[in-house]
């Protein structure tokens, strides 16, 4: 069996960029684009980011939409190992944060099966970043003591979320690609217990200047849900009453 740490002199930064503000990239993320030799970056990376990279960097764009990957996994996992083998500096760049559904942790098991070197970076997650640019504290002593994200992706394997530990009141919950499962996730909360007056938001295209903050009540999720384009989150929860009066982002 070939030791490949021997071989490998290369390394690989994986890398959150923020929810697409490009100014909430991190100093260290910055620092890392700039000097890396290679970088594999998906869809919803701001061309502002992009920018930080070395004319000389060799760009790899592997972006994935609702319902067509433009590069399936394994092979994105093949293109880290191959571009690291090779001695490169890579810097594989997600939107957000890499470890909060953004399938980091799949990648690095594969580096570290062919002892490839690697570093983390942490990047503001969507939870974190658009619901503060939208005026929404995700947990205040009046309307909420804890919070939770969870992802609106079905799972292949068929197994369902814990719904009834979700409908709690005093809980806020925030979906991540949610959209086209709005109307599944209100009726199983609501069949769990989760009042159908509680209120929503929807926040479309978090941080960036076109950000738009949808309200609804839960029973009413799926029809607003029809009016909202990816990317966008959901999030459900007495917090999100706050939105208008604590909203400071996009104003005149």
């Amino acid at each position: 069996m070939t030791n490949h740490t021997s071989l490998n002199n290369g390394f690989v930064s994986l890398v959150g960029a923020g929810p697409g503000d490009p100014d909430l990239l991190t100093v260290k993320g910055h620092r890392v684009i700039q000097q890396a030799d290679v970088v594999v970056y998906d869809r919803l990376v701001s061309t502002e980011i992009l920018a930080l990279a070395s004319p000389d960097a060799e760009m790899v764009y592997v972006g994935k939409k609702l319902d067509y990957h433009c590069v399936p996994q394994d092979q994105i996992n093949q293109i880290l190992v191959d571009k690291a083998q090779a001695g490169k500096r890579v810097v594989r760049l997600k939107g957000g944060d890499s470890f909060i559904f953004g399938r980091g942790g799949e990648e690095l098991e594969e580096l570290a099966k062919h002892g490839i070197k690697y570093e983390v970076v942490p990047g503001i997650t969507a939870a974190a970043g658009a619901t503060a640019y939208a005026g929404i504290p995700l947990t205040h002593r009046d309307h909420a003591q804890s919070v939770q994200f969870i992802t609106g992706h079905v799972q292949k394997d068929g197994r369902e979320i814990e719904w009834a530990s979700l409908a709690q009141s005093n809980n806020t919950l925030v979906f991540y690609m949610g959209l086209k499962q709005s109307g599944h996730i209100s009726d199983k909360l609501i069949t769990h217990g989760l009042s159908s007056d509680t209120p929503c938001a929807i926040i479309e295209n978090g941080t960036r200047k076109e950000q738009r903050v949808l309200t609804s009540s839960l029973a009413n999720l799926s029809v607003v849900a029809k009016s909202a384009q990816s990317p966008a989150l959901i999030v459900i929860g007495s917090v999100t009453t706050l939105s208008e009066s604590l909203q400071w982002f996009n104003q005149e």
